[in-house]
Order: structure tokens, then sequence, then C-alpha cells
């Protein structure tokens, strides 16, 4: 099914309901705006493959460009608003996007990129004018025919390499129509979480990650209702789900910490009985955060562990996590093999590179032929590894041992360190630099730099503060160090190779 399918049923039901403002969107409208976006990209040129990019806060126009795509055989390529221009025009030139949606409250980055993204030959804001920039109304109101070809598209999502250069992840686009059954994500919540129609799905998180776009789009192929915060924010997510009958709610593990220090009344204050299923990933959950949430809302826990590949998926329920903590679960989509460096598969219980079997290769990275050969295990075409480390029990549960490459994973959000040596390296007063994700009570992890300052440098809080403003100059601020500390020298091998796994081994000790 897809939006246009229920649509026919209950055209007035509602699709999206924006909380903080009360914005609704219907399933007519979710189809109609959606298939006159998809017939106006057609118009202007994009067949099936192409790439349309999404600049966007949490707006509601997100999902009707989303389907636009998924509808008309096209990928679609979210981009994190919180990064600078010169980050966003390179994700939207490296993906080869022919066209870009801007939520006019980022003009600024908008108008940066009239120079910079000179592949890009159509420019829509929404929610406002931009100059140079077609008008989303005028679009959706002046568009043809609705297409009677709907080839279903995909997303192709951007995720950092070991060099820290984002690189796009270009799946294989399904040979279906968009009204066809096989889409893995809504087959999953319909077969194992038996999302329907009744179903009300709170989305609390930015709509440019895999998750809230993913799972959203399931939610609107079932026929549920998607109630979609600005931002999360602790208490207005305890209020939605009270005031909307939330039956199920998608968090990552720094929410629950956020949700936990509210004060006891603000905490109780609100009826979240209607909860059936609370799904969290995208980072690990502490142990006594999670044994917290399950005492206050029940075995009603739900942990996925996967990747933004799309290539497996383990689930672990409450009772599972209970007898198996510590686990990310059993095999929901794609087998897991663990195996050494060369690739031989290790005995149970033995910690190894955990590669996904599928039944056909699932992705490529784009333009970057070298990475997905190293992601694709050395005999076996269908199988294929982020670089996550774990170990798979007797009885077929997933641990994992260690993150890819020392990914830094903070409030959720993955943060490459490569990308901030890079800029930290070129400072006058910095001879060596290691970026590290150290332990942290809300986000999990926090970023950290370890810097070995040059001869007649003399380290101080002024030097440290200094090197994090010209971090935060350079890149996002969510990426830059919340801290530094100074080292005498760097441990590095006498190739040069930085052993910065000593580095992260000390704050491990001191935590």
């Amino acid at each position: 099914m897809y939006p246009g399918s229920i649509a026919q049923q209950a055209p007035d039901k509602p699709a999206v309901i924006a909380y903080e403002s009360g914005r609704v969107l219907t399933y007519r409208q979710l189809d109609d705006e959606s298939a006159a976006i998809a017939s106006a990209l057609y118009a202007r040129g994009l067949r099936r493959g192409d790439v349309v990019a999404l600049l966007s806060t949490n707006a509601i126009e997100c999902f009707t460009i989303y389907w636009a795509a998924l509808r008309s055989g096209l990928y679609i390529t979210p981009i994190n608003r919180h990064l600078t221009a010169t980050e966003v025009a390179y994700i939207a030139e490296d993906s080869d996007a022919q066209a870009i949606f801007v939520s006019a409250t980022l003009a600024d980055i908008a108008d940066a990129l009239a120079d910079t993204t000179p592949g890009i030959k159509h420019r829509i804001a929404f929610g406002g004018e931009i100059d140079g920039h077609e008008s989303y109304a005028d679009v959706v109101a002046n568009a043809g025919p609705r297409l009677t070809d709907q080839p279903r598209g995909s997303d192709m999502l951007y995720s950092s390499g070991t060099t820290g250069r984002p690189k796009g992840i270009r799946p294989t686009l399904p040979t279906i129509q968009v009204d066809e059954p096989g889409d893995p994500i809504t087959a999953m919540m319909s077969q194992m979480f038996k999302v329907g129609p009744d179903d009300v799905y709170l989305q609390p998180a930015p709509v440019y990650h895999a998750a809230p776009l993913k799972w959203a789009s399931a939610v609107h192929a079932l026929g549920g209702t998607v109630v979609q915060l600005d931002k999360f924010d602790p208490e207005n997510a305890l209020k939605a789900i009270e005031e909307y009958d939330v039956t199920i709610a998608q968090f990552v593990p720094t929410m629950f910490v956020r949700i936990l220090q509210l004060d006891e009344k603000a905490r109780t204050s609100y009826d979240t009985s209607s909860l059936r299923m609370a799904v969290h990933a995208a980072a690990p959950c502490p142990p006594e955060v999670k044994r917290a949430m399950i005492e206050w809302w029940g075995p009603i826990l739900f942990e996925y562990y996967g990747s933004s590949e799309q290539h497996g998926m383990y689930f672990i329920s409450t009772p599972e996590w209970l007898s198996k903590p510590g686990s990310v679960g059993k095999v929901g989509m794609g087998t897991a093999h663990i195996c050494d460096e060369d690739g031989n598969e290790l005995p149970v219980g033995e910690v190894g590179a955990v590669y996904f079997e599928r039944d056909f290769h699932p992705f490529d990275y784009h333009k970057d032929p070298d990475k997905t050969k190293a992601a694709t295990h050395p005999t076996h075409a269908t199988w294929t590894t982020v670089g996550d480390l774990g170990r798979v029990d007797e009885d077929g549960y997933l641990f994992l041992a260690d993150r890819q490459a020392f990914l830094i994973i903070s409030g959720g959000v993955n943060i490459y360190p490569q990308e901030v040596e890079n800029v930290l390296t070129m400072h006058e007063k910095i001879f060596d630099v290691a970026v590290i994700g150290v332990p942290h009570a809300e986000m999990g992890q926090a970023v950290k730099a370890v810097v070995q300052l040059k001869g007649g440098v003399e380290a101080s809080d002024e030097v440290a503060q200094e090197i994090m403003d010209y971090a935060r100059e350079r890149v996002a601020h969510f990426k830059a160090p919340r801290s530094v500390d100074f080292i005498d020298e760097m441990p590095r091998t006498p190739t040069g190779k930085l052993l910065k796994r000593k580095l992260s081994e000390r704050y491990e000790v001191s935590a």
C-alpha cells in the first residue's frame, strides 16, 4: 500500500500532525501534493534513478516531497540542516542532485548554495519565498496530470567514511510500482510490529535521519498517523503521547535520559498508557537508563540494530533483553555472519566483523567503488559490513563489541573524528591532534580533542577554548569538540599510524 490507497479509503484522515502548530496533512493532501510534485519533476526532465535533495526543518512538506520521489522512481537525499553551507554543497553536488527542495527558514544556506552547486537545475522553496527559487505552492498548482507509471524510488542517505568525507549510500532501486508490496521496512512493521491504521506514531527526531523518514513512510503505507515534533523536547513528547493517544514512539537513548531527568511531577503528569511500543535505536542505551524506562513504561521497549546501509537489522524485545542484557537481538532482516580479517567465519561466541547476508548486494557507496568493495565480503558478494565488531551467542543473539573505526555516537548522531581532525590539523598552535569519543552521562559520548601543541606554546584554558571555537567555525557545531585535553606526545607507531585506541582506553579507565 501507499498513501494513494489510504486516500481512497479515508481521504480526510490525518497522515501527519505537526505537534507544535497543530497543522494537519490529510491523506488526500499527501496523495495529491506528492503526485503533483512527481509530475512536476518529470516535466522538468527527472527520470528513474535521478536524485532530488531535501534541506529542511521538520516541516510537513518533507513527507509530500519524500513520497513524490518514492512514487516516481527517484532517489531522495535528505541533508542534515545543521551542516555548514560548504558541507551541504558538497553533498548536494556529490549526489548529482538535479533538484533541491529547501525550507524557507534555511534561506541563508540556500543563498550560499546558489554559486556552489551548479549541477542543481531546479530549486524549490516551501514555507515561504527564497530568491532564485520556484514556489512550492506554484509547482503543485501548475503540475500536469498524474503519472501513470509510478516506479518505486528510494532514499540515498549520506554517511562519512574512514576519510571523513561523506559518501552516498545508494541502494538498488526496487523493480516494483509504488503501490505494490516489496518494501522491507513496511513489511517488517506490518508483520513484526502489527502496525496498522489504528496506530499513531510519535516522530520526535530530525527528518534528515534514516529512521524518521523510513518509519514514518511505512506508517503512511499502512494507514496510520504520524505526530511530528519540530524538535525533541522531553515534556512535549509526553504531552503529545497523552494528547493524541500515541501507540508507537521511537527514541534515541539520549531522549530517554532527558525524559528521565524531568522532575517527578512533570514525568507523572501525563498519561502514557496508550503506548504499546517504545522503539529505540541509533546508539547503545545505558543499561540503567533502559531499566528505568522499563520500570516506568513496562515491557514495551523494543530495540533494533541496523545502519543507514539497510543491509541488515536485528531486534530485541524487553523480555529478551532482560534475559540477554547487552544484546541487540536476533535476526529481523539479513542474517549476521561473524568473520575474521580474512573473511573466514568464526565459531559461536567469538568476536569478529559483523557481515549481513542478503539475497542481493543491497547497496553501493556512490562514486566510491573501493569503499563498496571494502564493505563486501571477499568471497560472498551478497555479504556486506559497515565495520562493526560483534559476536553471536549459542541462541543466535547478537552482541556488539565495538564501533566502526572509532565512530563517535553522541545523542544518537554519528560523528566521524577524521573530519574534525583534518580541520584542527591546520590550527597554527597544534602539532598533532586526535579526536575521540569519551563517555558522557546524557549524550552517550562527547567529542574530545586530544592535542599535542607546537613547541613554545603553553597549554591553558584559553588555548583550549580557542581550539574549540576554531572547530565550531569550520564544522557543524555538533561535530566540534566539547573539551580539549593536552598531551606531551601523541601515541603513534614508527610508521606514523595513530594509536587512537590507546587514547580511548585512558578515558574508558578513568570514566
